[in-house]
């Protein structure tokens, strides 16, 4: 799990468990042609203003969310700022304002990107008769270039329709319509192939997803609930009216072949080899210098001998004062 990822699940739980605050949170689960996106909202209010946090994760494991706050500023009036981070990491900040009276909210807002260029947007949606509304609006990006598009929106029963057209600066334009069917309590199905489920537990079955059963789509529409330990009671048929058709029920698909994944093998483990510990060599010190230090020469005392008379001998007595001979020490003597 991401660092994006973790800030994100962090302020839900933060906004959800906010107890000085009316808090709302849930979680659903898109199922469409191009593949599955799971997502989660939490939001709270209190003093004038409402905070929100989101996020999307797609089929490929990219997230993208959305935070922010609306604050009511006068009745009818209010005003949101936020950011909106995209599953490359980039950010754009966001703001506007929105007036509502007689009918009709009217919009006006702007939206920065990491690079500074800005983009601006108006548009108002009107309810033109119960069940009924139109929009008008534009978008003004950094380069001066607009798309301005206009929609009408018909909601009856459990199916809403809608339609519209979208006309670029160079006066092309695209035509666009779909409509989005309730099919049972959280689940919604839309005419691109797109099932939305709301919150719970979901299991796949056919082309409609629902909380823990399937539905069989025709003339009724009925939900089955999933089988479980416990008795359950089914609950009675939801009849919705589409257009005329047979009654038809379509049993669950059997789940679909699970898909190969190739998991990468894991990394080689960066082994560190240490050095070998560096040999201890002793090196004795040098032997001490052996000096021998002579006794200092003792002092040549001359001290006269007495008058003694030496017969004569057969050679003259020599006296021969200490010295050294060949590292050996000898003592004044006579010779």
């Amino acid at each position: 799990m991401n660092k994006l990822t973790l800030a994100v699940a962090a302020t839900l739980i933060g906004l959800a468990s906010a107890p000085a605050f009316a808090g709302w949170s849930g979680h659903g689960t898109a199922y469409t042609p191009h593949g599955t996106y799971s997502g989660a909202h939490a939001g709270s209010c209190g003093g004038g203003s409402c905070t929100h946090a989101g996020g999307v994760v797609g089929p490929w494991g990219g997230l993208a969310t959305n935070t922010g706050t609306v604050t009511r500023t006068a009745p009818g009036q209010f005003a949101n700022s936020g950011t909106a981070v995209g599953p490359n990491g980039r950010s754009v900040q966001h703001s506007g304002d929105t007036s509502c009276a007689g009918g009709t909210c009217s919009h006006t807002g702007s939206m920065t990107g990491e690079d500074g260029r800005s983009a601006s947007t108006s548009g108002s949606v009107t309810r033109t008769a119960p069940g009924q509304y139109s929009s008008t609006g534009t978008v003004t990006a950094a380069n001066g270039n607009s798309v301005s598009h206009n929609a009408s929106t018909s909601c009856a029963g459990n199916t809403c329709s809608r339609s519209g057209t979208a006309t670029g600066s160079n006066g092309g334009s695209v035509a666009h319509s779909g409509s989005a069917t309730r099919v049972a309590p959280g689940v919604v199905t839309t005419s691109g192939g797109s099932t939305v489920v709301h919150g719970g537990t979901v299991s796949t079955g056919g082309t409609t997803v629902v909380h823990g059963g399937t539905v069989a789509v025709g003339a009724t529409v009925a939900v089955i609930p999933a089988p479980a330990p416990v008795p359950v009671v089914v609950p009675a048929p939801v009849v919705v009216t589409p257009p005329p058709a047979p009654t038809v029920y379509v049993a669950p698909a059997p789940a679909p072949a699970p898909k190969t994944v190739y998991v990468a093998p894991p990394p080689p483990k960066t082994v560190y080899v240490a050095p070998p510990a560096p040999k201890v060599v002793y090196v004795a010190p040098p032997p001490p210098k052996v000096v021998y230090v002579a006794r200092p020469l003792p002092r040549a005392v001359y001290i006269a001998p007495r008058p003694v008379y030496v017969a004569p001998a057969p050679r003259a007595a020599i006296w021969v004062p200490a010295h050294w001979a060949g590292g050996v020490w000898v003592p004044a003597h006579w010779a």
